[in-house]
């Protein structure tokens, strides 16, 4: 009997509790209704539907540029050095005077050659009237067919020796012209190893170096996995061969805007690095204001596709969900709803190629991503991604 009237209590009091809580309840809706507060209004986002355009895959390589020409100055004969004709560092033309050695020991080897050869030439004169009287008398006891021979031999040795006086004279006009070195090319020359009053030794004393900087190369390497890729395009027909010398390549300084250098590619080498599995490669470029420096750090960017209609959209709107690569998309009922992405290469003015899982159609949250949540409703503004300028591209 006891336990029958616990329970009834028990049970009459969870009633009360929960009719409380009714009340209770029912006064804040009432006290809610009274004040007429408005629902809160969905989140303010902007959305734009994706870039569609014609566009060429791309892809980037860094590396460095080089001179086209590096070239030793170094005397071709020795003396002491006369004059130096440049200024360390200075931008040279090809052909300009750059060293000056003393000509004067050369100048008189020429005048001697010159002497020697004008002696060779008076034996040969004489040489040629002995052969002739020779050649007149032979036939008769005057001469005997002996003595012909001796001046037909003599002869032949004049000429010779004459012709060893001539490339004798040759030899040292070549010498006292090197006693001048010239610019080999136009470039920029570094700063002088010696100074004037120096012994120059021929062929061994370095004197400057010069390197051009128009055309200038740029240098990389590419990885077999690159390199086999636009093998097998090339293969196919999708894409001119890279050791083809017309293929276009642009490339940039770290601080550059775009892409404002524009050449071709100029060298693949023969084969692949064992140790880094990369093959080396190499574009020219134009520089003719030589504001490009060998040794500068650099970005090339190659064709890896030929022109073809994608879709893009800013790098700023995407999001990564457990590895994956997702967008938030805004439908006619303006609910949020994500979708996943496969990409393609970055492209300028900060877009990005998507591959699949976009439609031309899609409204896609390009600013207010914080205030956008899947399955929430949130309150569209049209806006648009811009397209690139064509010095971008």
């Amino acid at each position: 009997m006891k336990r029958l009237v616990t329970r009834a209590i028990g049970a009459g009091g969870a009633l009360a509790v929960l009719g409380a809580l009714w009340i209770y309840s029912s006064r804040g809706t009432e006290s809610n209704a009274a004040v007429g507060q408005p629902p809160s209004t969905p989140p303010t986002v902007m959305v734009a539907q994706p870039l569609s355009k014609s566009i060429v895959d791309w892809n980037e390589f860094s590396g460095r540029f080089e001179p086209s020409a590096s070239i030793e100055i170094r005397a071709r004969v020795s003396g002491y050095l006369q004059s130096i004709n440049f200024e360390d560092g200075q931008l040279v033309e090809m052909g300009q005077p750059l060293f000056v050695i003393d000509p004067r020991p050369y100048r008189a080897a020429v005048a001697e050659a010159e002497a020697r050869l004008s002696s060779a030439r008076a034996q040969v004169d004489l040489a040629n009237l002995e052969l002739q009287r020779a050649e007149q008398l032979v036939g008769s006891a005057a001469v005997s067919r002996a003595t012909y021979d001796q001046r037909n031999q003599q002869k032949r040795a004049a000429d010779a020796a004459f012709e060893t006086a001539e490339a004798a004279l040759q030899r040292a006009r070549l010498d006292l012209e090197f006693t001048e070195i010239k610019a080999p090319v136009t470039g920029r020359v570094s700063n002088r190893r010696v100074d004037p009053g120096s012994l120059v030794a021929g062929g061994d004393t370095l004197l400057t170096t010069i390197v051009r900087l128009d055309p200038i190369y740029f240098v990389f390497d590419m990885s077999e996995r690159d390199f086999v890729a636009y093998e097998r395009a090339m293969k196919s027909g999708k894409l001119r061969s890279i050791r083809d010398k017309g293929t276009p390549v642009w490339a940039r300084l770290p601080d550059d805007d775009g892409w404002p250098y524009q050449g071709t590619m100029n060298f693949v080498d023969n084969r692949l690095e064992l140790g880094s599995g990369t093959i080396r490669v190499r574009a020219v470029l134009p520089n003719r204001d030589s504001f490009i420096t060998p040794g500068q750090f650099g970005r090339i960017r190659l064709p890896s596709s030929d022109e073809y209609d994608g879709i893009l959209i800013p790098e700023t709107a995407l999001l990564t969900d457990q590895g994956e690569r997702i967008v938030l998309t805004v439908g006619d009922d303006n609910v949020v709803k994500t979708k996943t992405v496969q990409l393609g290469p970055s492209q300028p003015g900060g877009l990005r190629v998507v591959r699949e899982g976009l439609r031309p159609t899609d409204r896609i949250v390009i600013n207010g991503l914080l205030r956008a949540r899947a399955g929430a409703k949130v309150t569209p503004q049209a806006g648009a991604i811009a397209q690139q300028s064509q010095s971008a591209s």
